[in-house]
This record gives C-alpha cells, structure tokens and sequence, in this order.
C-alpha cells in the first residue's frame, strides 16, 4: 500500500514537472509585432514557362542519294555553313565535267565565229567579200552566243545539283537528334538532323487571359531558371500573342532576357514575376499577420492597451493583392495599427500579450 502511495506521488510530480506553467498575466503571451503601413498597390503575376530557341529546324537533303560522309551525332555544336553529311556524288561530278566540257566548246566556237565577223567586216568595204556571207557570219555568232548561255546554264544547274550533294548548318547550334545512319538512302523532306540554335534564346510564358490587354511590350520582368538553379535575372517583353488557348485559356507571353547566360539552354522550365502598378495607395500589413479559416474568414489580430494592459484584440478583415511579403488590407485595420505576425495562432480576445520585438 505505501508503495503503491509513493509511487503515485513520484508519477505526479513528473507529471507536474513537463505541464508548461500557465501564461501570467503580468507578463503575457509572447509575439512579434509589426505596423500596418500605407504604400504604392503592386499587382504581381507569377508565371510559368521554358527557354526557347528562336530557330527550331529539321534538316533535310535538296537531292536523293546514298549517304557516304556522317560524322556528328546528338550533342554536337556546329557552326553555319559546316558539313553535316555527305551524299555520294560521284555520278554528279561527272555529269558536272561534262557539262563544263559543252562550255568551254561552246565558248571556242564562239570566240572562232567572233574572229571570223570581224574578218569578215573588215573585207566588206572593200566589197573583197559578199555582204550575205557577212550576215551568215553574224547570225552564227548570236547563235553560239545563245548555246554559251545555254551550256553555262546546264554548268551551273550541274554545280548546284553537285554542291546540293553535302547538307550543311543553315546556322550555329545544337544538334538534338540524328535521324540517318551511314549507308541510307534518303530523299528530299526526308528529315535528317534537328537542329537547335543556343544564340538568341527567348523565354515563353503561358499567361491567364484575365491579363489581356495589362501585359504589352517592353515590360520588364525577373525570371528564374529551373534545375536548382538560383539567382533572378531580368528580362523585358518582347511581344504577347493574343490568341487564347481554348483548352488552358491562356495565351503566350514571350521575352527577352538583358543578359546572355551560359547556363540557359532550350528546353529548360522558367519562372517569371511581372510587377504591374495598380496607380492606387492602401493599407498593407505582413503576409504572416493575416489568418485563414476554413469558413472564409480572414483574422488579423492588434495589439491594443486596456485598462493599461497590452492585450491581443481580433480583426475581421478584406484583404487584396498580395506583394513582396505583403498583403493589401481593404477593410478592418487602420495605418499605424500593430498587427501580430509571429504567436498569433493561440491567441484570443483580452488575452495579454508581451511584445518581443520592441
């Protein structure tokens, strides 16, 4: 029995050692205060996005052929007008010799028929040749000068079939995907490279259609990049397109960042912050002052003297926009109010509290 007696009184006074002593009313509940402000409304848009390439393209071939030369591969960087694959070209080649063949004939008639005019009209006054020997002589003349042009046309058809031979970059970049293999045959519209330019690049944001008409040109705005990256960066709005998409119901926001950065690449998500002045003044308080519940209502809870006590007092408010850590407070507190922003989730009506910030 007495052991049974000491060890209930042991368990109560553990018990009694770990209860929080009640909150004195000399001292109060402790809190953190801060000052209801008035300032300049800012509407903030958080928007969503990636890094996008301005020139997107699938490389192609101009004529059929079997590749023979194809030495890059996914991840290469290239630069304008370098070799990406080569066609067999030796049947073109020849064809090319030939038709460079026909010119140069062409042209040795031509300078043989010109050398002859000239003859030929020099002996005309002299009337030692007939003046329609001096006409068939000329109309030769305009004859092979049309079969020069003719033979150089086909020269330069067959110099262009031959250098359409090799596919080059139409641009620097990066190649993203490889879709021929040595030894294919491929054809025109056939695609054989996509191609990524990494210079250039522009930040594509989706944005709600209630921002029709506020977002325009030539904002500016901050952005970060995804992958763990850190850092805000600016941009500015280069241009919106106005079209909405029926599914989303949002339309496109495109911009331009003022620096160029090594570690923005195509394809990488993007987060954006567009700051837009309201042109109107209000009431502000912190972010953390401001209590939700369940049933819609929103608390801001002051501190208030009564009867030369520092007590918490309740709040209802409306509240606005929300910026830089701040939330616009449309009714229900006053400028210069002191509103609780930390221990303002126990609190109730009357209760002292003790201000630890000063």
């Amino acid at each position: 029995m007495y052991q049974r007696r000491g060890l209930l009184a042991a368990l109560g006074l553990t018990l009694l050692m770990h209860i929080p002593p009640a909150i004195s009313q000399d001292t109060g509940a402790p809190v953190t205060v801060a000052s209801a402000q008035t300032r300049d409304i800012v509407e903030v848009i958080q928007l969503n996005g990636s890094v996008s390439a301005r020139r997107h393209a699938q490389l192609s071939v101009a004529t059929a052929g079997l590749v023979t030369q194809l030495e890059l591969d996914e991840g290469a960087h290239v630069q304008a007008g370098e070799v990406l694959l080569g066609l067999d070209a030796e049947l073109a080649r020849r064809q090319y010799q030939a038709a460079q063949a026909l010119e140069k004939q062409a042209k040795s008639a031509l300078d043989d028929a010109r050398r002859r005019l000239a003859e030929a009209q020099e002996l005309a006054p002299k009337q030692s040749i007939a003046e329609t020997v001096v006409k068939d002589i000329a109309a030769e003349v305009a004859e092979d000068e049309a079969a020069l042009d003719r033979t150089r046309a086909e020269a330069g058809y067959r110099a262009g079939l031959l250098e359409r031979h090799q596919l080059r970059a139409p641009f620097a970049g990066v190649i993203t995907n490889r879709q021929v293999e040595l030894g294919e045959w491929i054809v025109p519209g056939q695609a054989a490279f996509t191609l990524i330019s990494t210079e250039q690049l522009r930040l594509d944001f989706q944005a709600p259609e209630d921002y029709q008409g506020k977002l325009r040109s030539g904002q500016a705005l901050q952005f970060s990049l995804g992958g763990g990256r850190s850092g805000r960066h600016q941009a500015t709005v280069s241009a919106t397109v106005p079209a909405s998409d029926s599914q989303s119901r949002t339309f496109l926001v495109r911009a331009v960042a003022e620096d160029t950065m090594a570690e923005m690449l195509p394809g990488m998500s993007a987060r954006a912050e567009i700051r837009l002045p309201t042109g109107q003044r209000g009431i502000t308080v912190p972010r953390d002052a401001v209590l939700r519940y369940a049933d819609g209502r929103q608390i801001v809870w002051v501190v208030e003297t009564e009867s030369g006590s520092t007590v918490a007092a309740d709040r209802l408010v409306e509240t606005g926009l929300a910026f830089d850590g701040e939330v616009e407070i449309r009714s229900g507190i006053d400028e210069g109010d002191t509103v609780v922003i930390e221990g303002n989730e126990a609190l109730r009506n009357g209760l002292a509290v003790a201000v630890t910030n000063g």
